[in-house]
Parts: structure tokens; C-alpha cells; sequence
């Protein structure tokens, strides 16, 4: 930047400062409640935290009883530093005096709490709002209304939102005619400042429509287009400004389309009052910017842009940071401040096309504005200037007296998403980087606060300590740490647009016959077995070979040669098959997603994160086994020298399910190879074509002759034959509780030539349920239990076929639930519209389709949805309620989209009910009280428990997978613990003392 601009920049900002000396937000103002809690948020960030969990639980705490118990959960730990109306009101309240001073707290903060709600909001009624709106402009400030939502989860609520804004609107409309336009320096005398409509809206869109999604981009946009265009044909009546809102970066694309279509539709072209929001802390805003600007100008356009810092900073790093993603903001405060003054300019030198609405609170980012418009000759009538309502009190009020061009952006709504909006408001006051933190509340220096951000950027780098070194895995020099292989991102569109290309090509070449593998050899059998798809019965992937009794014979006698080599490998070489393998499905990543997409019906993303999650069995197994393979001494007294190891069992039978096809798979088949047990691989016939892919994969990484050998087959033919072998050692199993206790049963019978016990690993399924405290978020809620029981069709062993609900929340949550169920797509699994596509095959559609009949006679259907296309393997979705603990649909796993809703008196019992299947696999809990997820840690037995979050999707490593009671038998998956049952321990003991003299070691017990 010119430093003669920066000196002015800094110039007016002290000029500005000196304006509005002596005054304070209210909000840090120590002489109300609100300040002086805020300062002691300030102070404490234990404090802080619990305190903005407490805000957001707030609204749902409706009685007496359950507004004391979270003040005495949140504040009243020996250990919480809380101020003291706070600490006496989680204080325990007994005999009369302690309830009565128990009580005139419990008012003070629920009184305190509901007005620091207020203070950000205009209005919660819609006669209030109006009237807090003209308020505003008697005060001399323009608004921008926006209607505070719950999560939109259904098309009902999508309904009640665009008709919320309809109804502000209609009352805006009697009263804006009385409202005098604010005094502007010529221009219109009926327009603010002379050019600028008096009603100005801002809108969110994806609360228009609940099925909006990245991976749909069109869908979405039309989706929300259809209600936004009653709004805007409302708004153009009034001679109104509409502006559309950026949210999340998962909506940005779909926003941005939006805005241009709704721009250039032949009925609005001519309207030139509709803006868009940008964030100048994406690192793509630079781009979209230009791309707008240039759209515009091909267009012959006239556009506005609000430019935001934005606020979701904490919630899009954490989701990139979760998911692998590369960080999609700015990773240092000042670089959005940079980022901000560099866009502003591009857009004020573009003001001949581009109105401009500046909204920030940062005094130098507003001084700079003011600064550079002046330098490039900017009108007035091309840029204004914006801040929060209920926020900045002083820094609106100066800038009406220097700008004279100030709107409010004013939320008004219920409390309970009012809560939500308060909370990020309060978190973007007290963050240690907040401009209204450092100049209101820490007092720090006018020089500090108004220089050149590149500056501060400049001084916060170089007080960086230097990063971290990358470590190495647990045990293991020289190799990286393990890290998940990062999940599908469909923010960018070359991921979008690989799925139907994938799909295209394997549908060029698929057909024929698929041989099987053995011994490092295609083998073709006379039996085979079609493949086709489940959403398409008349498309056939595949003719899959049957192995018989024969070629079971073969491919163990090709094994057992193998074994007597493989077992001698050294672990690192064995290891770096693996790694290989994992290069090779990394590159075949969406061809490998294609097939699960046409041969079990997988959803875009179900499919490329099973993919994901073989990878990463393959890196973390490789790693796993380096740490395990080398010999470890044990004991420390001198003389002698014990040292234990692990050795291969021998073979292993891996018999795998059709619903995740690749993971389960090859992390069984990895697991083996890698401790250096040879594998036959029985796959279901339902996903055989997809079994064949672990060939290919294993292939490419050119594993040796005998180590892997694909023996597809009827169960009937050669199951049992497989599974009794005296020369099978083990059985990895994954399926169905009959299956494997058949399989433990037979497995525990010695045939003539067995020379030791089997193991067997067996992972049997589960009655997942997921617990609805009377506390829960239901935006999250709702859509986490939508998505654990239908995501792909319910057909996972984590499913939810549960969901225990506490009664006063119960009506609440069960509606919602299913309006929510009611509005998803279903269809064909490769359109990405689609939320569930069709089972995996026929006979698990007649399953589905008798526990159905089932569930209508033992409680009353809530939802089913019969309108499922007539051909292929679907199934109604279905939501049955009046469920008790002991009815079959409550105890038995259907493994389909058939959800049991129970209702619980308390959290106690909905603990009792949750525990009461003979299954332990996976559970769930949401709820905002820390005593009952502490509880649920505790007494919710289950081998994976998910707090306030969906039920499925474990993660290698950092979510090992496994239950216990009739879930399975065995460690972990993607655990420390896994490959240890895929070994025998050895310890081997030598005498060092000779003569009576002994080498003494380093680490012996030695004399000091």
C-alpha cells in the first residue's frame, strides 16, 4: 500500500477514535450484568466455554427444575473460577432460604441472559421488530432486516421461513410510507441518502430449501430459487433492496449461482437492487470477486456486494482440520484484514458497475474504505457503510456523524435460534483478536490498532515459534504418522464432476466374466453367478465365477506354499506392500467408489469414504505391523536377555459383507497379509464384483503368488468346507449374528490333520440407538439421527434403528424427525439429488419389507414413504412410533431403513432402555448436560458412543470400531490392538552370564 494512503488511513482513524472517546458497546459496559460477566469471559477462557454452552442451552431450559440443574452442572465444579451470582446460583438449594435465594437467581440470570439475547435482536415479534425498525431510522440509520431460523430440516419449515419473510414484509409495507427517507446530498427525495431504497432485506438462503447440498449444486439452486422468488416479487412491489447472504462455505457456490440467476431472469433484469454477500477470510474471495465483476460487465449488469469479514472462521477450520481438507480461510486475523482492504479497492475502482456496502466494526478497515474511495474519486451514492445491530454502539454513532450512510443489519426472531446468533456475536466480541475487544475492553494502543495490517501480520509471524517437527508413528522411525485419508469435499467441483465420469467409463467395460484369483493366476469356473445393479435390475455389472470345493483346495495349497515364504518377509517389506496397495486405491479412488455405486447402491460420498477408509487400513495396518515386528525386550534384570515376538498364525479365511465391500474388505485381508498370514477371500455375491477390486488393487502392488487368493462362492457349496479346513488357522468374519455364532460353532470342532485352535475374529452387528436427552440440539439432532438410520439405506452395523426420545422433548423432536424424513429424494444412488437409493439386492429388500409388516402391528407408523420408484430394490423408509423396549423391532437388527421411536420418562431410563438388546456395537447421545454425558460415558455400554454427533462413519485410529455381547468377538478395527490376533506371541530366554561374568546393558537394573 502507498504509504502516504496509510498515513491518511491512520490519520483518520485517530480522528474517528477522538470522536468517540470516553464511550463503550454496551456490551463491555462493567456497570450492567452483561459486562460484567463478558469481562470475566475475557478473563477465563475455562469460564468462557462454559459459559456460551450455557447461552446455547439456554431457551431449551423452560423449567424451574432444569434451569438449576444446568447452572449447577455448567458453574458450581470445584475447579470453575465463575462470578458470583453465578456461583450462588449453582449453589445447592437447600431448606427454604437457599430455594428462595436460589430462585430470585435463577430469574436474575434467566432475566439477564433473555435480554442479552434482546440486545443483538430488534425484535421477536414481528409488531416489535417494525417498531424497533423505525426507531432506527427516527436515530438516523438505514436497516437491513434479517429473520432469525432454526436449522431448516424439512420443506415445512423452509415453508415457515419464506412466509416469515412475507409477514415482515406485509407489516413493513403499511407502516415504510410513514417512514421520511433519510437525508442524503441530492439524489431522490423519496430514497435514503437519495439513491438507496428504504426497505432492505437480508435473506439466508439455504434455509429455503431443506435438501440443499454441495454435491447438488443445480437441484439446490432451484430448490431455493422457488421460494426466494415470492420474496423478491415482494420486495420489488415495495421498491425494496434484497440481499442474499453468504453462509457456509458448503453453500458458497450454490449462493453464488443463485444470486446470478435470479440477477439475469427476464423478470428482474431490470431491477437493480439485489446484492450478495462476499467473505473476504475465504481464500477464494479474490477469485469470485473478479469472476462476479467480470460476469457482470459481460452481462452489462449493474451488481452490489456486502464484503464481511465472516463468521464461521472456528467451524470451517475445524471441519477442514477433521476432514483433511486444506484450510479454506485465512489462518491469521490480519491476513482477513489484508485480504479485506484488497478487495474493497478492487471493488470501489469497479464502482461504476458495483455498489459497495462496507460492514465492519474495525475502524482502520472503515477509515481505509473512506480513504481509498477518496483517493480513486468514489460518490458518495456508491458505497455505504454497515454494522450489527446491538453491536458497536459508539463506532455506528461515529460513523453516522462522518459518513452520514449507516444500516444496521437488524436479526429479529424466536430466542431458541436467537440463542445461536447470540452466541457467535459473543464469541466475535471476546476472541483475542476482536478490533472491539483491543479498543474497548483491553484499552490497547491507537498506533497498534490502526496500523497497516500487513504490519501486524509481519510482527505475529515472526513472534511464531517454529513449527513443530512432523513425528513418526508410535515406535517407528523414519515413518510418517498416520493420517485418515481426507474425505470427499464437494466444494470443488472437479470432485463433483469425477463421479459420473467414473460411472460413465466402468459402464464402457463392464460385462464379461470375472475369473478368480489364485496363486498369482486368473482361474475361470463354468458356475458363475450375475452381478447387476440393485436401482436397475437389467443392468448387469458382471458375471462373477463360483469357486467349488476344488478351487477351495487350490487356493489353500497355494496359500499354505506361500505361507512358509511370506511368514519369513521382514515386516518392513511386508509393510510396504501395503503402502503400495494404498498408492494404488488412492489412485483408482473414484473408479473403485463407481463400482459400490452400481453394484450395492452406495451414495457418491458413502462410496469414496469406503474407499477411504481401505486406504487407510492399509497405512495404518502397514505402520502397526513395523511397530509390532520388532522384537521387544522384556524385563530389565542383568544376566539375561528376554526378548518377545510375534509370529503369523497360518492361514486366514476372510469371509466380508456387502455393505462396505472395499473397507471391511481389505482392512480383514491387510490385517492377515501383513502379520504374514496368506488370505483366502471369500466376498458376499451381493458385492463379488467389487470383492474383485482387492485384486486388482493387490495385483498392481505386485504382492507375491499364494499371499492373496480370490475364491468367490456359494455358501452352500463351499462355506462350510472353507471354514472347517484343518489348514485354515483363522477366520475373520463380518455379517450377521447367525452366521458368525455358526461360524464360532463350527470353527471350535478339530478335523482329522488340525494342528492348532482356530481364531476367529467376528464382527456380528448391532441394535444402535441413539438417546434424545430433554436438552438436545434439535437442529443437530434431527438431521444426525436422519442420517445415521437412512444414510445408505440404514444398511450399516452402526446404523440407528433406535431412538430413545425423553419425554418433555419428545413431540418436539419426533415432528421434526419426520417432516425431515418426508422430504428426502430417493432414487438411483448415482444421482447425487437422492438421499437414499434402493437396498443391496432382492432378498434384503423382502427382509426389509416383512420387519415393515412387523413394525405396523407392533406400534403405529409415523412415516412411510411408498413413493420409491417401482422397479429395483427399494424400500419404504419408515419411522414407527408407541414402541416398547421388548417388540421385536426393538430387538432384532433389520439392517434397512425402518427406524423404532421410543419414548423414555427420564434420561435414566432411556440409559436402561439403550442397554436392553443383547447388542453392544455403537450408541449415541445429544445432550447439553454435562452430568448426562458423563453418565452416558459411563453406564451407556457400547463399543462406540458418539456424543452430539451421528452414530456411524468410525475412523481408523482415531475411532477404533468394535461392540462386544452378541456384536462380535475380538479387538478393534483400526485399533492398536487388531493385528495382535492375527499373531502368536513368542518369548525366547538367554542366559548372558558366563563364567560368572555378564555383560551389563544400558537399560539393565544395574547398581547405581
Amino acid at each position: 500500500m502507498d504509504s502516504g494512503l496509510d498515513t491518511r488511513i491512520v490519520g483518520r482513524g485517530k480522528e474517528f477514535f477522538k470522536s468517540i472517546s470516553g464511550e463503550a458497546p454496551s456490551i463491555f459496559n462493567k456497570g450492567w450484568w452483561t459486562g460484567k460477566v463478558m469481562d470475566w469471559a475475557m478473563k477465563n477462557e475455562d469460564f468462557k466455554v462454559q459459559l456460551f454452552r450455557f447461552v446455547d442451552v439456554f431457551p431449551y431450559l423452560n423449567t424451574s427444575e432444569s434451569l438449576s440443574r444446568h447452572i449447577r452442572e455448567y458453574f458450581s465444579g470445584e475447579d470453575q473460577d465463575v462470578p458470583a451470582v453465578l456461583k450462588w446460583g449453582a449453589g445447592k438449594a437447600d431448606g427454604l432460604l437457599g430455594k428462595l435465594t436460589s430462585g430470585l437467581v435463577e430469574k436474575t440470570i434467566r432475566t439477564n441472559i433473555e435480554g442479552m439475547g434482546r440486545q443483538f435482536i430488534v425484535g421477536q415479534e414481528t409488531k416489535e421488530a417494525v417498531k424497533g425498525l423505525a426507531k432506527l431510522r427516527k436515530d438516523g440509520f438505514a436497516f437491513t432486516v434479517d429473520l432469525l431460523g432454526e436449522a431448516t430440516v424439512s420443506e415445512e419449515e423452509a415453508d415457515a421461513y419464506r412466509d416469515g419473510y412475507l409477514e415482515v414484509l406485509d407489516a413493513i409495507a403499511k407502516e415504510q410510507d410513514k417512514w421520511k427517507a433519510l437525508p442524503g446530498k441530492g439524489g431522490d427525495s423519496a430514497l435514503d441518502w437519495g439513491y438507496t431504497p428504504k426497505v432492505n432485506v437480508s435473506i439466508k438462503p439455504s434455509a429455503l430449501f431443506s435438501q440443499a447440498k454441495a454435491v447438488d449444486v443445480e437441484g439446490s439452486v432451484q430448490g431455493i430459487i422457488d421460494r426466494l422468488i415470492p420474496v423478491y416479487r415482494k420486495v420489488i412491489a415495495m421498491k425494496g433492496f434484497l440481499c442474499i447472504d453468504m453462509e457456509a462455505l458448503k453453500y458458497r457456490e450454490i449462493t453464488l449461482e443463485l444470486y446470478r440467476r435470479l440477477r439475469t431472469m427476464p423478470e428482474f433484469r431490470d431491477y437493480p437492487h439485489l446484492s450478495i454477500v462476499l467473505q473476504a477470510y475465504l481464500r477464494c474471495t479474490d477469485q469470485d470477486l473478479a469472476d462476479l465483476i467480470k460476469w457482470a460487465r459481460t452481462e452489462r449488469l449493474p451488481i452490489a456486494i456486502r464484503l464481511v469479514k465472516g463468521a464461521y472462521w472456528d467451524m470451517e477450520t475445524v471441519l477442514a482440520k477433521q476432514n483433511g481438507w486444506e484450510v479454506p480461510v485465512w489462518i491469521h486475523k490480519p491476513e482477513s484484514d489484508i485480504a479485506y482492504e484488497r478487495l474493497a479497492r478492487v471493488i470501489l475502482e469497479n464502482s461504476d458497475i458495483c455498489y459497495f456496502a462496507c460492514a465492519s466494526h474495525n475502524i482502520r478497515t472503515i477509515s481505509a474504505i473512506m480513504e481509498m474511495a477518496r483517493e480513486l474519486n468514489v460518490a458518495e451514492s456508491r458505497y455505504e457503510f454497515q454494522v450489527l445491530y446491538g453491536m458497536a454502539e459508539p463506532v455506528r454513532k461515529g460513523l453516522l456523524n462522518v459518513a452520514g450512510r449507516v444500516r444496521l443489519y437488524c436479526p429479529y426472531g424466536d430466542l431458541i435460534p436467537g440463542m445461536a446468533y447470540l452466541v457467535r456475536r459473543l464469541l466475535e466480541n471476546t476472541a483475542n483478536e476482536s478490533f472491539l475487544r483491543q479498543s474497548f475492553a483491553d484499552g490497547a494502543e491507537l498506533e497498534r490498532l490502526l496500523e497497516n495490517p500487513q504490519k501486524t501480520l509481519d510482527r505475529e509471524l515472526a513472534a511464531k515459534p517454529a513449527p513443530k517437527p512432523a513425528g513418526f508413528h508410535e515406535g517407528v522411525e523414519g515413518i510418517p504418522l498416520f493420517v485418515n485419508d481426507a474425505m470427499i469435499d464437494f466444494t470443488i467441483p472437479e470432485a463433483r464432476a469425477a463421479f459420473p465420469a467414473a460411472i460413465k467409463d466402468i459402464r464402457s467395460r463392464m460385462g464379461g466374466k470375472i475369473p478368480l484369483y489364485i496363486d498369482g493366476k486368473d482361474v475361470m469356473t463354468n458356475d458363475v453367478i450375475p452381478t447387476t445393479n440393485p436401482a436397475n435390475y437389467s443392468e448387469k455389472l458382471a458375471d462373477i465365477c463360483q469357486a467349488g470345493v476344488a478351487e477351495i483346495d487350490l487356493a489353500l495349497d497355494a496359500a499354505e506354499r506361500a505361507f512358509y515364504v511370506w511368514r519369513d518377509v521382514s515386516p518392513e517389506d511386508r509393510a510396504n506392500y501395503l503402502m503400495k496397495a494404498a498408492e494404488v486405491a488412492r489412485k483408482k479412488a473414484y473408479e473403485l467408489s463407481a463400482w459400490q455405486i452400481l453394484e450395492v447402491g452406495k451414495q457418491w460420498d458413502q462410496a469414496f469414504h469406503d474407499v477411504g477408509e481401505g486406504i487407510d487400513f492399509l497405512e495404518y495396518y502397514a505402520r502397526e505391523m513395523l511397530r509390532l515386528g520388532r522384537p521387544r525386550r522384556m524385563g530389565r534384570a542383568p544376566g539375561e536377555h528376554n526378548q518377545l515376538f510375534y509370529q503369523p498364525k497360518g492361514i486366514a479365511a476372510v469371509i466380508s459383507p456387502w455393505n462396505f465391500p472395499f473397507a471391511i474388505s481389505i482392512g480383514m485381508a491387510s490385517a492377515a497379509i501383513v502379520t504374514g498370514n496368506p488370505v483366502v477371500f471369500k466376498p458376499s455375491s451381493i458385492s463379488a464384483r467389487v470383492g474383485y477390486n482387492l485384486t486388482e488393487v493387490f495385483r498392481e502392488a505386485g504382492l507375491p503368488a499364494g499371499v492373496f487368493n480370490f475364491c468367490p462362492g456359494r455358501s452352500s457349496v463351499m462355506g462350510d468346507y472353507l471354514i472347517e479346513h484343518p489348514k485354515v488357522s483363522m477366520i475373520c468374519f463380518t455379517g450377521s449374528m447367525e452366521v458368525g455364532l455358526r461360524i464360532q460353532n463350527k470353527a471350535s470342532v478339530v478335523k482329522p490333520g488340525q494342528m492348532q485352535c482356530k481364531r476367529v475374529i467376528a464382527e456380528m452387528g448391532g441394535k444402535n440407538a441413539i438417546i434424545i436427552d430433554d436438552d438436545a440440539d434439535l437442529d443437530e439432532a434431527v438431521l444426525h439421527v436422519l442420517y445415521s438410520a437412512f444414510g445408505f439405506q440404514g444398511q450399516k452395523c452402526s446404523a440407528c434403528s433406535r431412538v430413545i426420545v425423553v419425554e418433555p422433548i419428545y413431540d418436539r423432536f419426533v415432528k421434526r424427525l419426520v417432516q425431515a424424513a418426508g422430504d428426502v429424494k430417493i432414487g438411483p444412488s448415482e444421482d447425487p439429488a437422492n438421499y437414499m437409493g434402493p437396498v443391496a439386492d432382492v432378498t434384503l429388500q423382502k427382509n426389509v419389507n416383512d420387519y415393515i409388516k412387523i413394525a405396523e402391528q407392533e406400534g403405529t407408523i409415523l412415516l412411510k414413504r411408498t413413493d420409491i420408484p417401482s422397479e429395483g430394490a427399494y424400500v419404504p423408509m419408515t419411522i414407527v412410533g408407541d414402541i416398547q423396549p421388548h417388540h421385536r423391532i426393538a430387538q432384532e437388527e433389520i439392517f434397512g431403513p425402518v427406524l423404532a421411536v421410543i419414548k423414555a420418562r427420564n434420561f435414566n431410563e432411556a440409559i436402561d432402555i439403550a442397554n436392553g438388546t443383547r447388542f453392544a456395537l455403537t450408541g449415541g447421545v445429544f445432550s447439553r448436560s454435562p452430568e448426562h454425558l458423563e453418565k452416558a460415558r459411563k453406564d451407556f455400554r457400547v463399543g462406540n458412543l458418539y456424543l452430539n454427533r451421528n452414530n456411524t462413519g468410525a475412523l481408523v485410529e482415531r475411532q477404533p470400531f468394535g461392540g462386544f455381547k452378541m456384536s462380535g468377538v475380538g479387538s478393534k478395527t483400526g485399533g492398536p490392538d487388531y493385528l495382535l490376533q492375527f499373531m502368536d506371541p513368542r518369548c525366547v530366554t538367554e542366559n548372558t552370564m558366563r563364567r560368572g561374568f555378564a555383560p551389563i546393558e544400558e537399560d539393565d537394573d544395574w547398581i547405581a
